[in-house]
C-alpha cells in the first residue's frame, strides 16, 4: 500500500476534485505537502519513490501546485518542524551536469542547422561555382600526393 500520492495520481485527484484540502509542513530542510482527500490525508510523494516530496523553497513548492497540479488554496502552513540547516545546501551535481550537457546539446544544433541552412542557400545561389565528381576526386588525389610526397621528405 503506497504510502504517498503520486504527482500523476494527485493531477487527477485536483483535476476530478477530489482533493479536499491541502497543507503545507514544514521539516528540517524543507517543506512537503499534505493532500486531504475525504477522511485520508497523504503526503505527495517523489517521482520514482513512496517517499514524501521536499522543496527548499516555500515559493517553488507554491508554484508547483499552482502550475502542475492546479491548486491554488492552501489550508495550512504548519512550520513547527522547519529548519533551514540543509536548505541552503548546494544543488545537485548531478543535475547540473545535466543540465551543462542540454545546453552543450542546443548549442551544437544550433550550430549545426545554421551550417545546413547556409549550406542549402550557397547550393541555392545560382553563383555558386559547381565542379563534377571526378574533378573532386582527381584534387583529392593530388592534395594525398603531395602530404605523401611531404611525409617523405620528412622521414
Amino acid at each position: 500500500m503506497n504510502r504517498t500520492i503520486d504527482t500523476a495520481t494527485a493531477r487527477r485527484m485536483a483535476e476530478a476534485g477530489v482533493i479536499r484540502g491541502v497543507s503545507i509542513v514544514g521539516q528540517p530542510g524543507g517543506w512537503s505537502v499534505m493532500l486531504k482527500t475525504g477522511r485520508q490525508e497523504k503526503p505527495l510523494g517523489g517521482q520514482k519513490t513512496d517517499r514524501p516530496r521536499t522543496w527548499r523553497s516555500l515559493d517553488t513548492l507554491t508554484e508547483y501546485l499552482r502550475k502542475d497540479l492546479s491548486i491554488v488554496r492552501i489550508d495550512g502552513i504548519d512550520a513547527t518542524h522547519h529548519s533551514s540547516e540543509d536548505a541552503h545546501r548546494p544543488g545537485r551535481p548531478d543535475a547540473a551536469a545535466r543540465m551543462k550537457r542540454a545546453h552543450e546539446a542546443a548549442a551544437y544544433d544550433a550550430w549545426f542547422r545554421d551550417q545546413v541552412d547556409a549550406g542549402i542557400e550557397e547550393a541555392d545561389n545560382r553563383a555558386t561555382q559547381w565542379i563534377s565528381h571526378e574533378e573532386s576526386v582527381a584534387r583529392m588525389h593530388r592534395h594525398l600526393d603531395l602530404l605523401e610526397a611531404k611525409a617523405k621528405d620528412k622521414g
